[in-house]
């Protein structure tokens, strides 16, 4: 017996709001597989579907219905529930950051962080960006040899550097116009997946502890659970937790500002979001529009205010780059609050290391 259009329509609906709940319940687990951990990415995405499934069912079913008011809950609580998670990284919310009140050159630190994808060839569109913002740091990661040479020319400029060319996806460079000093090269986690580590003097004389990270992803073609990463961004956390040094740890950590590995990190670390407050800065993936989110990212401590922070345009790779300027201002900083920690957080941490045989020791203390 055929189904009539009204029964199929419900029936379709009903399947999708099943469909949206599970996409906004299954990341709630602590569940390290990359099926589940990807689903903490794509939550811009999935609101703005739960709203037009919404708008569907109270515009397409019949109100009086329990089953309809039963699907609209559903949804709605779903919305909700994503919502949650991205507000903070909206114009609506309280920055956590201040906005620095002038700007002075001799405690600025601006840094230019760029994923090149290693295939990508087209090295003089970041070497334009390079030339046209000058940044006192670059750093780049997915960068081969190829890339190395071809950012030769940057070296006259800024000549302090740290080098790993790998060709697996993972090489990293940095560069500087500003002295670099105890710089390090670690693979902390994984053999192939390097971190750099240095002080940054600025010109004022003062120096900040920088880390630069780049961790495997979870995913079907990478790590098949989220473990490495998440362990490599809790030792680094734990590690400039309580530090009275200006510290910024910065780079692709190849997770999203909202999961809760991330919000792990920051209340482990102590670290500020610039973005909290001000937006996504979405910077992969450059070639699709409407799957966007934030995987590149600066993260600071108290004694710094934003001056800027901005995505640049495309150089080709999947990831725009992002550029953020900092000023060094330990007075007007002192009261800026990070995620406030809750009791297991540190356990946890703890726990994420161990699994991987790490610790915080690991990580190297520049200026310590």
């Amino acid at each position: 017996m055929m189904l009539a259009t009204e029964d199929v329509m419900v029936w379709v609906l009903g399947a999708l709001t099943i469909t949206l709940v599970i996409a906004t319940l299954l990341p709630l687990l602590p569940h390290p597989h990359w099926a589940v951990r990807g689903f903490d990415f794509p939550r811009l995405q999935i609101a703005c579907l739960a709203l037009v499934l919404l708008l569907l069912q109270l515009a397409l079913l019949e109100m009086e219905s329990v089953a309809t008011w039963l699907m609209v809950l559903a949804t709605t609580a779903s919305l909700a529930g994503q919502l949650w998670w991205i507000a903070p990284y909206t114009a609506l919310w309280r920055r956590q950051v201040k906005t620095a009140q002038k700007r002075d050159p001799d405690y600025a630190l601006t840094i230019l962080t760029s994923n090149v994808l290693t295939p990508n060839r087209n090295a003089q569109a970041l070497i334009r960006l390079v030339q046209e913002h000058t940044p006192d740091v670059l750093v780049t990661l997915e960068s081969d040899k190829w890339w190395e040479e071809q950012l030769a020319v940057l070296e006259p400029d800024m000549p302090f550097t740290i080098k790993c060319p790998l060709d697996n996806l993972y090489g990293m460079h940095v560069y500087s116009r500003l002295p670099l000093h105890e710089t390090t090269c670690r693979f902390l986690i994984e053999d192939a997946v390097p971190s750099m580590h240095a002080l940054v003097e600025l010109p004022s004389g003062d120096q900040v502890r920088i880390h630069f990270l780049h961790p495997a992803p979870p995913s079907p073609t990478e790590n098949p659970e989220s473990k490495e990463r998440d362990a490599e961004l809790v030792i680094v956390g734990r590690s400039v937790a309580g530090s009275e040094e200006p510290t910024v740890v910065t780079g692709d950590l190849n997770d999203v500002a909202w999961s809760p590995t991330t919000r792990l990190f920051r209340k482990v670390s102590g670290l500020l979001d610039p973005r909290i407050g001000r937006g996504l800065y979405a910077t992969f993936h450059a070639d699709y529009w409407f799957l966007r989110w934030p995987l590149d990212h600066l993260f600071h401590s108290k004694h710094f205010t934003l001056d800027l922070m901005a995505r640049l345009p495309s150089i080709g790779s999947d990831h725009f780059p992002l550029i953020t300027r900092i000023m060094l201002a330990p007075d007007r900083g002192r009261d800026q609050q990070p995620l406030a920690a809750e009791e297991g957080d540190q356990e946890q941490a703890k726990n994420l290391a161990r699994e991987q045989g790490a610790s915080k020791d690991d990580v190297p203390e520049p200026g310590e």
